[in-house]
């Protein structure tokens, strides 16, 4: 495991009385000792903050900021520092919630459903708004539906997802939030 502090491992072994350290604090380690370092990237923005993930026992234990890294030389703002709630929240929700129309209350359901519901109802919004000729000018696109892409998604996911939208569903108004 690499030291990024710059600061001399302690080592058990080479402890002796000249030492300023107690018996106690030479043997405590770190939380992270023994912890498998995964290179990662923040999530939260396009910047692309550098992370160090830290797993052990097939669990994320950790995560911080790179320090080796240009970008953000070990630094994180404060979303990016707390991704590690993000992935061990207790009260994350891991499943479908849904909530019908006019509802007060969330049911949960199956992933399998909630695919095909958005399924479904992007074929019926689709439907509903499609022109496919004005004045006698082939237009083929639809007026009621936009997207609004995320900050984290990089060129090559905007680019599939433009044609996507653009030309396979005929939605003309895709924007993304790193550019506005």
């Amino acid at each position: 495991m690499p030291n990024h502090s710059g600061i001399p491992a302690r080592n058990p072994e080479r402890a002796s009385a000249n030492q300023p350290f107690s018996p106690n604090s030479v043997n405590k380690h770190s939380r992270i000792n023994g912890a498998t370092e995964v290179n990662s990237v923040c999530p939260y923005c396009a910047v692309g903050c550098s992370q160090l993930v830290y797993v052990k026992g097939g669990k994320i234990i950790d995560i911080e900021g790179n320090p080796a890294s240009p970008i953000n030389g070990g630094t994180l703002c404060p979303k990016g520092a707390n991704t590690f709630q993000l992935n061990v929240n207790p009260h994350r929700i891991k499943h479908v919630m849904y909530r019908a129309p006019y509802s007060d209350r969330w049911e949960p359901r199956p992933l399998d459903w909630a695919m095909d519901r958005i399924a479904h109802l992007t074929v019926e919004t689709r439907e509903q708004g499609f022109v496919e000729n004005r004045d006698g000018q082939m237009l083929n696109h639809v007026t009621n539906m936009m997207s609004l892409g995320g900050a984290t998604m990089d060129n090559e996911e905007n680019y599939l997802i433009k044609k996507l939208l653009n030309g396979g569903l005929g939605i003309i108004p895709i924007e993304n939030q790193a550019r506005i």
